[in-house]
């Protein structure tokens, strides 16, 4: 008897021990309202932010923030898995997208309240991938390819303003300028400007729908050539449809020669047929000065820019050669091609 009375002593001790610890775990929620005070960077809480990018880790100052139940952004609700809070804190990781380019309020919801502040999520500064067709005329359509163009407020051409048709947060359409035929593409976003890589548009034409600038024809051992082929065409009516047997060449030649000064680029338009895919073509001109070698893709058309340093630098041209360079009979179409 005496040992079922210790048992029972120590089973209640234990169970005392229990009901305290609850007691003690449970938190007193604070039945005020939330407040915002300040945003910082979660690597340098010392700094106060006054903005951030998309997709960034965020602590949010205020009180009453224990029984955070969201974070949204402008509408964009934080991932719940996303968000941790105490009393005076919420570390929370801010979405990769949000529907603003800049403004994007931040509002928490707790269960005795919500609190909003005014802050700038920005997405990042803009980037163009490319853009089609890389040649035009005036009021032409040009589709630039890229990413963060949320919010674009200017597109230019050359410097000329160009009319924004539409744009999405990775396409943007616009019309080329009156007035312009070649220069740099620039966007503009309210959190940047960025210039395209590539440049649009060509100074002096050999090809565009027929040879130009008294440029003629001195191609040699193809299968055959149609300088007004219509079935694959980059821009414009015609392309010039190449039939390559093995190191056989296109070549176009310049009597008078073509001075280079003020020209930095060689720009054409390539589509490989069948079987070309990873095939080579070798650039070279003459008088010699260098070779350049540009690697096929089968089925699609690819744009390329040449600097002249790249073809040995020539002050003059008289003859420009593209030369199949596999030891391979195939097909090629050729369209746009010229100097910058």
């Amino acid at each position: 008897m005496k040992r079922i009375k210790e048992y029972i002593s120590v089973g209640f001790i234990m169970l005392t021990f229990m009901v305290v610890g609850a007691c003690k775990k449970e938190k007193t929620e604070n039945a005020a309202p939330p407040t915002i005070s300040s945003i910082n960077n979660l690597t340098d809480r010392g700094a106060t932010l006054q903005s951030i990018g998309y997709g960034e880790w965020i602590v949010i100052n205020g009180t009453n923030l224990s029984t955070t139940s969201k974070v949204d952004f402008n509408g964009t609700l934080a991932a719940d898995s996303l968000i941790y809070a105490d009393d005076n804190s919420i570390t929370v990781k801010i979405p990769a997208e949000l529907a603003d380019p800049v403004n994007n309020p931040i509002t928490v919801t707790t269960k005795f309240g919500t609190a909003t502040l005014n802050f700038k999520v920005m997405q990042p500064g803009p980037q163009i991938n490319d853009f089609d067709p890389s040649a035009g005329s005036p009021n032409d359509e040009v589709t630039i390819y890229g990413a963060y163009f949320k919010g674009v407020t200017d597109v230019t051409i050359n410097g000329v303003a160009a009319t924004i048709l539409s744009n999405t947060k990775t396409e943007i359409k616009v019309k080329v300028p009156g007035g312009v035929s070649y220069g740099e593409v620039v966007v503009t976003t309210p959190v940047g400007t960025v210039t395209a890589t590539k440049t649009f548009g060509v100074k002096h034409f050999i090809y565009e729908d027929a040879l130009s600038n008294k440029w003629t024809n001195t191609s040699y051992s193809t299968l055959g050539l149609n300088f007004a082929n219509t079935d694959v065409v980059k821009r414009g009516t015609n392309s010039i449809l190449v039939n390559h047997k093995s190191f056989s060449a296109l070549r176009f030649r310049l009597v008078s020669k073509f001075s280079t000064a003020g020209y930095s680029t060689l720009k054409l338009s390539m589509y490989g047929g069948p079987g070309t895919d990873g095939k080579k073509v070798k650039i070279s001109v003459s008088p010699a000065a260098g070779s350049y070698e540009l690697i096929l893709t089968e089925g699609k058309w690819t744009d390329y820019q040449v600097p002249l340093i790249n073809i040995g630098s020539p002050a003059t041209i008289e003859y420009l050669t593209f030369q199949e360079f596999s030891g391979f009979t195939s097909s090629i179409y050729v369209d746009d091609i010229g100097f910058y």
